[in-house]
């Protein structure tokens, strides 16, 4: 990748040069006020750099045209205002000159548009906030029987400031009724919603910048085309800088700011976090507080650099978060966790291998597991060529043998939530249990194709092999997974992994334009992954052999769920030698076992029909604002949610359950546990095959 760029360098010096776009249209000259927010040269001139290198070497090749404009405009108006909450109709409608011009502007430098449009939006932020604060002068009241359709993707804008003024009633009414519901008294329901609507006038009114503006609309461009190509100015690159440099300080987990929230986009491997299983990517963090008695502040509205200065902190300090959970119901009020700070060891980080005890017709089952948290490795240290540095496939390997000593009845590779990686590892960790050939194809911008290869004959392990995966396996995850199922070389189990077969390049702006002034940096997807079968693993991922019930649908989490994700295709398959271990008549016994399992496992049962409820749940966003009809509905709520986790607890390790080898308490993985039977179910039938076929 690094020679393609360089290659790549020189002819777009040549050919782009941002202080020469002609202009073919402008927006009308926008009359700024004092308070406004302005667009700056540096500014133009970026637009138009990133507007070319977009059109020229992202993987799509899309061209600016008026459908592309009309993609930025609904992105950027999403962006300002996404939940239609302080403009009116009437503001929209007057933007809509702008719909097939966004092109023009990006081609061109021309920034008033999208900074008129700011404005404005700026400017009905100071009139709901004066709204507000005069809403909480009076009484609450939660005796009326009316209801909030909290789900406001699909609304309108409202068409008068009356009609807004009565969004915005319930709105309030409906967070003063949570708090209540929590246990706070009127006075202090009151007194916290004014510091929560007081820090976010603060950070709307005067910590949004505008850079932020400027980054904010470059990437209702960038999002146009895909939702892993973005754009972060001088400012967010510094941070994403400092995070690669200093990610494994605090509690371990990546965010990022998704409309009012600081979302979680990954929780690190090894870290308090990940160690503490009560942290997952999605999962949104709405409060913080220091210590174990400190007050929580509310985050709604920060941003993520302002939020992560709460969050880290001193090695052996603990800090208190009120977490929205990924997979909690619409309105559920949000746990509180406690983690401890602390710096993330590699070692931590690295795979790890135990030996579960199933116990099935009647025998019990040795079955190795390796969790991998991600596919890592010591890049630095291979090119000193450290004989210990860190890699995922030496791990593994090391971990395997010992398995193989302890004489396993079968071996699970359990990649859930690992979001991917080093690609050469991915490659070299399928080489453990395929004899040589490929493992992935990889596809260019420019078109061309190259196949990544295992070139070493041997094989480590060619026992019963089965991958356990979920909707959070991602990248890396998916190549290896995809790879074992198109050898056959064993079964996928789990669920319908994330999707994301893309693959992106950071670019540093300052290289193509001659400013002493930070530009910032760009993100850019330039290839694509493929299955050696020629599917892409983009948007629909690995489906398991044997699928297991997921609460996630592929409409909502996963690749499948952006709108401009790059489509599914496919290419020529490449030559590879498939083994027999899994027939489609073994693949077909092997789900039918499962579906027998299904009708008469207690658990299984329950968790299906548990999960089946909680999707229902999640449908209903319309919640009552009366305040017993409302404690009846968190009650259900909150039911639903033990019951989910009853399935989950800590109990004693009987027959048919996972155990350990000394029969102490450990959490029940009833996810792992299936596997494992599908896994014993492979050594029977697999057998019954193998001499079905001699």
């Amino acid at each position: 990748m690094k020679k393609y760029l360089i290659c790549l360098a020189p002819l777009f010096m040549l050919s782009l040069n941002p202080d020469s776009a002609a202009t073919q249209k402008k927006a009308p000259t926008v009359v700024y006020a004092d308070d406004d927010l302005k667009p700056s040269l540096s500014q133009e001139k970026v637009e138009v750099l990133v507007s070319n290198l977009l059109s020229n070497y992202h993987f799509r090749k899309v061209k600016l045209s008026d459908s592309l404009s009309s993609v930025v405009f609904d992105n950027y108006l999403k962006d300002v205002d996404g939940n239609k909450m302080y403009l009116l109709a009437s503001d929209a409608a007057g933007f809509e000159k702008y719909r097939n011009e966004m092109d023009d502007f990006l081609a061109n430098g021309n920034l008033d548009a999208p900074y008129e449009m700011y404005n404005l939006f700026r400017k009905r932020y100071r009139e709901r906030s004066t709204f507000i604060q005069d809403e909480l002068k009076k009484p609450l009241d939660f005796n009326t029987d009316e209801t909030l359709n909290t789900n406001r993707e699909k609304a309108e804008f409202a068409k008068t400031p009356e009609e807004l003024n009565d969004l915005w009633r319930k709105m309030i009414k409906n967070e003063a009724l949570e708090l209540k519901i929590a246990g706070k008294a009127d006075t202090a329901i009151v007194s916290t919603m004014r510091d929560r609507y007081a820090s976010r006038d603060k950070f709307f009114l005067k910590r949004v910048r505008s850079e932020d503006v400027f980054q904010m609309y470059v990437n209702s461009y960038t999002e146009a085309l895909d939702p892993h190509t973005s754009y972060m100015n001088p400012k967010t690159s510094d941070r994403f800088n400092q995070e690669m440099s200093q990610s494994l300080e605090g509690i371990g987990a990546i965010l990022r700011e998704e409309g009012n929230y600081i979302k979680i986009v990954e929780v690190v491997a090894g870290g308090p976090a990940f160690r503490s299983d009560q942290v997952h990517k999605e999962d949104k963090i709405v409060a913080v507080a220091q210590g174990e008695n400190g007050k929580f502040q509310d985050i709604v509205g920060w941003f993520v650099d302002d939020a992560v200065k709460l969050i880290k902190g001193p090695k052996g300090t603990t800090v208190r978060l009120q977490i929205l959970a990924a997979n909690s119901l619409p309105n559920t009020p949000p746990k509180e966790i406690k983690i401890v700070r602390e710096k993330i060891k590699l070692e931590d980080r690295r795979a790890k291998k135990e030996i579960v005890t199933i116990n099935q017709n009647k025998k019990d089952y040795k079955i190795g597991v390796i969790n991998l948290p991600e596919f890592y490795r010591d890049f630095e240290g291979a090119r000193q060529r450290d004989k210990d540095f860190a890699s995922t496939t030496r791990d593994v390997q090391k971990l395997v043998e010992e398995l193989k000593a302890q004489n396993v009845d079968g071996l699970v590779i359990d990649l859930r939530n690992n979001g991917g990686g080093s690609l050469t590892e991915a490659v070299s960790l399928t080489g453990l249990f395929i004899s040589r050939g490929p493992v992935v194809q990889v596809k260019e911008q420019s078109g061309e194709i190259e196949s990544q290869n295992d070139p070493d004959p041997t094989v480590l392990y060619d026992g019963p092999l089965a991958v356990l995966v979920n909707r959070f396996s991602a990248s890396a995850s998916e190549i290896f997974a995809a790879a074992i199922q198109d050898y056959k070389r064993g079964v996928v189990v789990g669920e319908q992994t994330y999707g994301k077969g893309t693959v992106q390049t950071l670019i540093d702006l300052n290289q193509f334009a001659r400013e002493k002034e930070p530009m910032g940096q760009l993100k850019l997807t330039v290839q694509k992954f493929y299955r050696i079968n020629g599917s892409s693993t983009q948007r629909k991922g690995v489906t398991p052999d044997v699928e297991l019930p997921s609460f996630f649908a592929a409409s909502e989490y996963g690749e499948d769920s952006q709108l401009s994700a790059l489509p599914w295709d496919q290419i020529g398959a490449t030559r590879y030698d498939a083994t027999k271990v899994m027939t489609d008549k073994v693949t077909a016994r092997l789900r039918d076992r499962y579906q027998q399992r299904l009708k008469t496992d207690i658990e299984l049962k329950q968790l299906v029909a548990e999960l089946d409820r909680a999707r229902k749940a999640k449908e209903n966003t319309t919640v009552s604002l009366l305040e017993s009809k409302r404690r009846k509905e968190n009650e259900e709520n909150e039911r639903q949610r033990k019951a989910i986790m009853k399935l989950n607890t800590e109990v004693e390790a009987e027959d048919g359950a996972v155990a350990v080898k000394d029969k102490t308490k450990k959490k029940k993985d009833i996810y792992l546990t299936e596997c494992g039977r599908v896994l014993i179910d492979l050594t029977t039938v697999g057998k019954a095959s193998s001499l079905a076929n001699r």
